[in-house]
């Protein structure tokens, strides 16, 4: 009798792939075991995709996934015709929502939905374009497939919009609990701006969606040995590049834990270093008489995982 199927390794992907996608998926939630659980094993349903990272915050109640695959196109249209990528994430989406309820969800870390973001990256020969038509794959899966409202941003929107823009306009940088904390869903019934996927109606219990597309961003925080979060705000408004501050830099002050409250940024690697942020930051601080410990990246570099997923995921022809 032949082998059952199951007990056979899937074969591995060949070299002969040259263009790569990282999404960075990020899922309200960090505390449901049986939640993450059910997440995890839906990352694992396609060889050809791996997680190279992950990172959950118990204070924060936020969990994020780095997933890297290869993308196929159309060599006379130049659109994406078929990546592993897209039905894993869809798998990890339809896990999240079926059992994480946002009206339940509380944290120190803003969020507008259950799927907070996913944020695409292309890699090796893949263009912003291709990562685009990905990403609006994707959010049709999620918009017009699971109704769940979507804002696509910067290279997946049609005028580049930013993700913090559209942030702001839904309100997502507003506590709505205890003053640092978000607690339930933070979205009215119908939308003060209307969606570019999906239903214009928000369910509570799932919430809406950003979906988009960036070269790669860097992630590194930097804890403030401080409970006075409008204080650390003020350092975050001197060094983010939006306030004319270091340029590409995004920071939010987020309350995290008893003592302290984390500047958590987003940064353009090739235009400025995790080192000049410290750095300013600590001159800041010490202007405030804030104490400020060193600051730690919550993920791995672009080159880094790129290389875990060609040993994990490739063979030579």
């Amino acid at each position: 009798m032949e082998p059952h199927h199951a007990n056979k390794p899937k074969p591995k992907l060949s070299m002969k792939h040259s263009k790569f996608i990282f999404c960075k998926l990020y899922i309200s939630e960090t505390r449901n075991t049986m939640a993450m659980d059910t997440i995890e094993h839906a990352s694992k349903s396609d060889a050809q995709v791996v997680v190279v990272s992950q990172l959950g915050d118990h204070h924060y109640n936020r969990f994020r996934y780095t997933l890297v695959s290869y993308i196929v196109d159309d060599s006379s249209t130049g659109e994406v015709i078929y990546s592993p990528i897209r039905k894993v994430l869809l798998a990890m989406i339809e896990a999240a929502f079926a059992t994480i309820n946002l009206e339940s969800q509380s944290g120190t870390h803003p969020r507008i939905g259950v799927v907070d973001d996913l944020s695409f990256h292309p890699v090796g020969q893949a263009t912003i374009e291709d990562a685009a038509s990905l990403a609006k794959q994707v959010a049709s899966d999620i918009g017009n497939g699971l109704q769940v409202p979507v804002f696509l941003y910067a290279a997946a929107h049609p005028t580049g919009k930013s993700v913090g823009a559209i942030r702001r306009e839904l309100g997502y940088y507003r506590p709505n609990y205890k003053e640092n904390q978000w607690l339930g869903s933070v979205l009215p019934d119908v939308l003060p701006v209307k969606p570019d996927v999906g239903p214009t109606h928000v369910s509570h219990k799932r919430g809406a969606t950003t979906v988009g597309v960036t070269p790669w961003i860097e992630g590194y925080n930097i804890p403030v040995l401080s409970k006075d979060v409008p204080a650390v705000r003020r350092i975050t408004r001197r060094v983010t590049g939006r306030s004319g501050g270091l340029p590409t830099v995004q920071a939010l002050a987020l309350f995290h834990g008893d003592d302290c409250t984390e500047i958590a940024c987003l940064l353009d690697p090739d235009h400025v270093s995790a080192y000049q942020v410290q750095t300013v930051v600590e001159q800041i601080a010490g202007e405030q008489g804030l104490e400020v410990e060193q600051g730690y990246y919550t993920d791995i570099t672009k080159d880094a995982a790129l290389d875990k997923y060609l040993k994990i995921a490739c063979t030579d022809d």
